[in-house]
């Protein structure tokens, strides 16, 4: 049996304030539309169709080839919406009606609605929720066998309906052959001149069909986003959720609170995260590691205990028991060994780094390829721009480059070679040889005083 995903996202969301489409904005961050779509495919929903309409291009190029769209040029509805995807609907199976501004939906409840939904034989299945304050949404009225009876929306309720708690997610489970049968027979017949989803349940009842209520025990799980207050609200929750899954896992984060962590980074067990750390991307952590306060991640993969401190690392690699920090800064390409030393104010670039060598501070190293046991002195420059082409420096195991060395690339030091501190180095550095490359030092005795520059006890 198929299962599908229809997933409403048209809507042009002005509350947002944005030149953005509504659902292509980010929680921890993934765009909501993708969230919603990732908690559908983990569901084990085989194909999800989007209903595109404000800003469709723009939304169309955020999706994988294994999406669906299906355009609503008006927007007329919900129930309007879902028909643009008939064409596309299974003859047979359960679809699945999820809302594209919802991105706190879960796998665990979507599972839970359609086994709800395909084991009681259900036409219909609504998602419901209880809430303190339900005003806004529509109330869920039982029937007699505590399945659907109808939804009253909040402007039609008596006041004895509006007492009623448990509403309306807007979710459903539709069986696919008598959904198609319903959304031919909606009629826009309202004050808004709009086709409701809503009304499909009533149709299909109508048909003699069973409609069922499953209410989840998470109300956040329905949490829509309407306006920036909204966004912030799903953001704070999204961010407790992917903190208390890491501190379940064995990672320990010192204040989750003050900690952003985005959905798709992994962090192994016994690692220690302080306060003001940002992770995002596809960022992999491994264990026993410290990342100090301040640091920020995106994309990087870090093996076992690591040490990190208020240092950026961005589309790169560090090996293991390597310390980084505190103000380094690893830009893209870098791959760091095992055993390193990265010290403060040293930034590297497009570089790989063998095990056991060391930078420890006031660095630059680009475009560089740099053997083991190598040590880098402190304002060391590797001069991999010539205006026109970046160029490649090679350093070999066991070399030893002094303070205050430039590097001027394309440049080989071999196995051994050392360059003496204040050098300036052009030309190849053989294997076991000691470069010097400076101006020969020359004292001018009296020089001071003939320039009248020596000063009195009293003028100081």
């Amino acid at each position: 049996m198929k299962r599908q995903a229809i997933i409403l996202a048209a809507g042009a969301g002005t509350r947002m304030k944005s030149k953005l489409p509504k659902v292509l904005h980010r929680v921890c961050g993934t765009t909501m539309l993708q969230h919603v779509i990732d908690a559908a495919t983990e569901s084990e929903i085989k194909e999800c169709i989007v209903i595109v309409g404000h800003g469709a291009e723009e939304v169309k190029a955020t999706l994988g080839e294994n999406v669906k769209t299906a355009l609503q040029s008006e927007r007329l509805g919900t129930g309007h919406a879902v028909q643009m995807a008939y064409d596309d609907i299974a003859p047979e199976g359960t679809v699945l009606i999820l809302n594209g501004d919802g991105p706190l939906v879960t796998e665990e409840t979507l599972r839970e609605l359609i086994a709800y939904h395909e084991e009681g034989n259900y036409s219909a299945t609504v998602l419901t929720a209880e809430l303190r304050d339900p005003h806004g949404y529509g109330r869920i009225l039982r029937d007699d066998a505590m399945g659907l009876g109808k939804i009253v929306e909040e402007k039609d309720a008596n006041t004895e309906e509006k007492t009623i708690t448990e509403i309306n997610s807007g979710l459903y489970c539709f069986d696919a052959k008598l959904l198609r049968k319903a959304l031919p027979l909606l009629k826009n017949e309202n004050a808004q001149g709009e086709y409701y989803l809503t009304d499909t349940l009533s149709i299909i009842k109508e048909m003699d069909k069973k409609v069922g209520v499953y209410k989840t025990s998470d109300y956040e799980d329905i949490m829509a986003v309407n306006s920036r207050v909204q966004l912030a609200e799903v953001e704070e929750i999204m961010r407790r959720r992917i903190a208390e899954k890491h501190l379940e896992e064995g990672v320990t984060l010192i204040d989750p609170k003050n900690t952003y962590i985005e959905k798709a980074v992994k962090i192994k067990r016994d690692t220690i995260i302080y306060p003001g750390v940002i992770l995002k991307g596809n960022t992999v952590i491994g264990e026993d590691c410290t990342i100090g306060s301040n640091t920020r991640m995106e994309n990087a993969t870090i093996g076992d205990g690591v040490e990190i401190h208020n240092s950026t690392i961005l589309e790169s690699t560090v090996g293991d028991k390597t310390t980084i920090g505190p103000y380094a800064y690893l830009r893209p390409g870098s791959s760091i060994g095992k055993h390193v030393k990265i010290g403060d104010f040293v930034e590297v670039k497009n570089a790989t780094i063998g095990d056991f060598s060391k930078a420890s501070h006031l660095a630059y190293i680009g475009d560089a390829e740099i053997g083991k046991h190598v040590n880098i002195g402190c304002g060391v420059v590797f001069v991999n721009y010539d205006g026109i082409n970046k160029n490649k420096t090679i350093v070999k195991d066991n070399a030893f480059i002094g303070s205050n060395a430039n590097l001027v690339a394309p440049l080989v030091v071999e196995e051994s070679g050392y360059v003496a501190s204040g050098s300036t180095i052009t030309k190849t550095v053989p294997s076991g040889a000691l470069a010097v490359a400076r101006g020969k030092q020359a004292n001018k005795e009296g020089w001071v005083q003939r320039k009248g520059l020596l000063k009195t006890k009293e003028e100081k």
